[in-house]
């Protein structure tokens, strides 16, 4: 899945209804061509669950878990679950197809598994209902509202789970909104000359983005903090190791703040980061962050030799649409 939407971001916000005390859960996970030995299991007040393969191949823990919703991770992609108190969670997937195949079987998985789907509706919703006209988008977000809020209440769920899911659906409204407006502004800059910018280099003196006119540029804008931003470093070498020596940079422009500028730089180096490294000079507020409307990272942006934004929105160094993209530029 290219983007975490309303299952993710949104339930993740509303992960307040962790109750009183604790409860066993018995976790277990059988995953085809998996991305990680480990998997991690993040909720509410600092929770974190690791769970590493064992020798049968299986993902198996047993942990103290309070009720509500929380986020699996296997460190490319994520997904939301809901634990309640004696769970017995079995976990079926393969990997390649992480959001596809999720299945959740045992005691206590309907809510995961509900979670799972809507992930997968989400995901259509938005890669076709945000290429529409206003007025059809917004009477189809109003459409997709009343469907979720019914499916929510047919449902056999824990009651906690059905009032919070529902909030949630509530959010979604207004935040399709606002997402469809920032698209749709992403959407016409494409095709215009790019903001341009002029950042510290890790490797000394500064660089602008008119230095490299001539040349593709792929900027990814990142920041130390940023988990999602750092799952896909891995992915960004592989294709920075592909298309070298070809007629394209790749910069990497942090937003950490300034206070944590030798934690960057310390970071690059200890990663041995590659391509261009720089520091942004006003991190979040800096005019290229704030020209291009960045309110989330990681965010990637594709420019042309000729400095016009060909994608203000790219896709990311672990989408394959991306290499697909980069080999017609460069062949």
């Amino acid at each position: 899945m290219k983007k975490v939407f309303v299952s993710g971001l949104l339930i993740f916000s509303v992960m307040t209804i962790i109750g009183q005390g604790k409860n066993q859960v018995k976790f277990t996970a059988k995953i085809a061509n998996r991305n990680s030995d480990t998997l991690v299991i993040r909720g509410m007040n600092n929770f974190k669950q690791v769970i590493p393969i064992n020798k049968k191949e299986v993902f198996a823990a047993n942990f103290d878990a309070p009720k509500g919703f929380y986020m699996l991770s296997d460190g490319v992609e994520s997904s939301s679950l809901y634990l309640k108190p004696n769970s017995e969670v079995n976990l079926v997937m393969n990997a390649k197809e992480f959001d596809e195949t999720i299945v959740y079987k045992g005691k206590g998985v309907n809510e995961s598994n509900f979670l799972a789907q809507k992930a997968l509706v989400d995901e259509k919703f938005m890669n076709e209902a945000f290429s529409k006209e206003a007025t059809v988008f917004a009477s189809l977000v109003e459409e997709k509202k009343k469907k979720d809020l019914q499916d929510i209440e047919n449902g056999d769920f824990d009651p906690e789970f059905k009032t919070m899911l529902k909030k949630a659906v509530e959010e979604f409204s207004q935040y399709a909104g606002q997402e469809y407006k920032r698209i749709s502004g992403m959407a016409n800059l494409n095709g215009k000359a790019s903001p341009g910018f002029d950042y510290e280099n890790h490797k000394g003196g500064k660089t602008k983005l008119s230095d490299l006119k001539g040349k593709y540029v792929y900027i990814d804008l990142w920041a130390t903090w940023c988990g999602p931003c750092r799952a896909e470093i891995p992915f960004l070498q592989k294709i920075e190791e592909k298309y070298h020596g070809k007629n394209i940079e790749f910069i990497s422009i942090s937003v950490d703040v300034a206070k944590d500028h030798d934690k960057w730089a310390k970071f690059v180096t200890d990663k041995k980061l590659g391509g261009i490294q720089l520091f942004a000079d006003k991190d979040w507020q800096s005019e290229f962050v704030t020209s291009y409307g960045v309110n989330g990272i990681p965010r990637f942006i594709l420019i042309d030799p000729q400095g016009n934004i060909l994608n203000a929105d790219a896709d990311r160094p672990s989408s394959a649409a991306l290499q697909t993209q980069l080999d017609a530029l460069l062949k």
